[in-house]
């Protein structure tokens, strides 16, 4: 069997960046960038004041109690109407341009007013409360990476920059299909021997959580010619993610399915606890993934399998979740030959961090995903007691 490592490597190592577009700016946010952005303008355009004052020459105010009289008013989004010359100031507002012949900005509070002379308390310093032209961006500067996820400051940076529109990279669009005879859809009283259809709805969130589209191909009784069938549904979309089926059952029917429409099969099995039975392949040049059918299996799958592939197919150049190394607060015990990815509770404290399971860490107990804040990875055989060390995957 592969490690995880080995496993995510070739799943990896067969995905790429899918294709850029353009989208409107406010579309943008959680988006990859598809292309550097490089200014062609420098921000702010012009000198402007950082404070409602009186601009002036600061040769003029050198000492304190110096005289000036007011020869006009900028407000923002006003360009002077003349300069300053020598023994004059300009009442300004803030983010307004400064007039030619000013050099420094004295704040209201400090001045003293009488008619159109003011009185400045202080001495004044040359760029005093002004912010210069290209301060903040210059033309040519490198502002943003390809690669770089547009959050709401990439999105106030490019409007400040001029940008409407913004190529990124396209969202994966991930068809998802769940299977097995015990599967009730919902909205629908389970049968006898049935249960709710969690696992769709788990995955779409998932998907939409690391930010790809998903496609929902709803449930397939257990027959390879019906599982064929739904799968051959989502050809269209980027991946195809299914669950249950990929064990070795009379009942597991997802590989053969897979086979007869053409696709190419990678790697199954992953020395790792819950998941065991995962396989990936290739479908007409698509992923496609068949995860475990138990929630917490095909979660967990998800995370250390999907969603590094569908990140790096949106653009992302950071594609795994942040760890850290942390204290076990109890016993963790991970039985049995293959390494665990152990559901824990993470708490923050003076030494870093805390960890304790949480609860039951059988493969079927959704609750225990519910609770977890991170996957400890342990060893295969292994316990890390109290105060021992023990790298944590962060989900939350």
């Amino acid at each position: 069997m592969l490690t995880v490592e080995e496993a995510v490597e070739q799943i990896l190592s067969r995905v790429e960046p899918l294709p850029t577009e353009w989208v409107d700016l406010e579309a943008a946010l959680g988006r990859v960038l598809g292309e550097p952005v490089v200014s062609g303008r420098q921000v702010p355009p012009w000198p402007n004041s950082s404070m409602d004052g009186y601009a002036l020459r600061s040769e003029d105010a050198r000492a304190a109690n110096a005289s000036l009289r007011v020869v006009l008013q900028v407000a923002a989004g006003a360009a002077p109407s003349r300069a300053i010359g020598p023994g004059e100031a300009a009442r300004i507002f803030t983010g307004a341009a400064m007039p030619p012949g000013a050099d420094a900005v004295i704040p209201q509070e400090d001045v003293q007013v009488d008619g159109d002379q003011i009185v400045a308390a202080r001495p004044v310093r040359a760029g005093d409360f002004v912010r210069a032209a290209g301060e903040d961006v210059r033309v040519g500067d490198a502002v943003l990476e390809r690669g770089r996820p547009i959050g709401p400051p990439e999105i106030g940076m490019l409007a400040t920059l001029g940008y409407s529109r913004v190529r990124v990279h396209r969202r994966p669009r991930v068809a998802i299909l769940s299977t097995g005879d015990e599967l009730a859809e919902l909205g629908r009283e389970p049968s006898p021997g049935q249960i709710p259809n969690s696992n769709t709805y788990a995955l779409m969130a998932q998907v939409r959580e690391t930010g790809a589209d998903p496609v929902n191909l709803g449930v397939a009784p257990d027959r390879r010619e019906a599982i064929e069938t739904r799968l051959g549904w989502g050809r269209s979309a980027d991946v195809l993610l299914s669950s249950a089926g990929v064990s070795v059952g009379e009942f597991d029917f997802v590989k053969d399915a897979l086979a007869r429409l053409g696709a190419t099969l990678h790697l199954w099995r992953v020395s790792m606890r819950p998941g065991k039975p995962i396989a990936f392949g290739s479908l007409g040049g698509r992923p496609v993934f068949g995860l475990p059918g138990n929630p917490v299996s095909a979660m967990v799958t998800f995370e250390l399998f999907v969603r590094p592939a569908l990140r790096k197919m949106a653009g992302h150049t950071r594609l795994t979740r942040p760890t850290v190394l942390a204290r076990a607060l109890s016993p963790i015990p991970n039985p049995g030959a293959r390494r665990g990815f152990l559901r824990v509770t993470v708490t923050p404290d003076d030494g870093g961090y805390g960890v304790r399971l949480t609860g039951d860490q059988g493969s079927s107990i959704l609750k225990s995903m519910v609770l977890a804040d991170g996957l400890a990875i342990v060893a295969p055989d292994t316990t890390i007691e109290p105060g021992g060390a023990v790298e944590v995957i962060l989900l939350r």
